[in-house]
């Protein structure tokens, strides 16, 4: 459809691209251009950083340079997504960003496992302290979007994903992986890529 940018998903922890199944469908259905990849490895062996190159790469492969994106980032792939944005010239490629329920200040549940990529979803840790320090002047410059459940169970506590900048959306949502697909979160995504 027109005056509409193609949309990246990027997963959370343990997940591949088949989490945004009901997502991709929802979204096509309405128009859109839907792209996904799968994070190597998922399991928070690797850095977050070394994921983020991996989103830099396959935008910058799959679409020409002078085409916006929108770009979407779910649990551990916000993190990952805003490490584009912030660090690797994301926010001059990115038009909106959606971050849903990310650990954007940090998770207890990241205490659980000493895996380098966990490690760094740790509150206070320093990827997120680097993140967090400038995080108004960069993601000002862009549309973004903050959607999140206060019964998270694994963001911990829940309202670690809020970040204060753009428009955020607390929903009822039960269960953090529902977080995808549950229809008032595709309702709200839905609302937001089309501002």
């Amino acid at each position: 459809m027109k005056n509409r940018n193609p949309v990246v998903l990027v997963h959370g922890i343990y997940d591949t691209e088949v989490k945004f199944n009901t997502m991709k469908r929802y979204l096509t259905k309405l128009g859109w251009s839907v792209h996904c990849l799968n994070l190597k490895p998922n399991n928070g062996d690797s850095h977050l950083e070394y994921l983020a190159e991996q989103v830099a790469n396959y935008i910058n492969n799959m679409f020409a340079s002078e085409q916006p994106i929108d770009l979407i980032g779910f649990s551990m792939g916000g993190l990952v997504t805003r490490y584009y944005l912030q660090r690797l010239g994301g926010i001059n490629k990115v038009h909106r960003y959606i971050s849903i329920s990310a650990p954007n200040n940090g998770t207890l549940t990241a205490y659980t496992l000493p895996r380098p990529g966990v490690k760094q979803m740790r509150p206070n840790s320093e990827f997120l302290q680097d993140l967090n320090q400038d995080i108004k002047d960069s993601l000002s410059q862009i549309n973004v979007t903050v959607i999140w459940t206060p019964y998270d169970l694994l963001i911990v506590p829940p309202n670690s994903s809020q970040i204060n900048i753009g428009k955020e959306i607390k929903l009822p949502v039960l269960v953090h992986e529902w977080m995808v697909k549950d229809s008032r979160t595709l309702k709200a995504i839905s609302q937001a890529l089309s501002q």
